[in-house]
């Protein structure tokens, strides 16, 4: 299916992981509550993971979304786990 992507969805997928790179750089904005802020840190990370992960990636420029999975894997962004209630 992935081989199936035109280049304009591959470049749609590639701004939203930019998207995601930008919110967890951004930092917790003032006044989001802590659990909130890390459920969009984790959610987000989980994008890019998946992302990152896909095979239709050409010559797209994927240093900062590599930049914030080493960050997570080194353990200088922590990534709250999904709570269940």
């Amino acid at each position: 299916m992935t081989n199936d992507l035109t280049t304009e969805q591959i470049a749609q997928h590639y701004t939203a992981m930019g998207h995601s790179v930008d919110l967890i750089n951004s930092g917790q904005p003032e006044g989001l509550p802590d659990e909130d802020w890390a459920d969009a840190v984790s959610r987000n990370v989980e994008h890019l993971q998946i992302m990152v992960a896909k095979d239709f990636w050409t010559t797209e420029d994927l240093t900062a979304v590599d930049e914030i999975l080493r960050q997570v894997e080194a353990g200088d962004l922590v990534v709250a786990a999904a709570e269940t209630k």
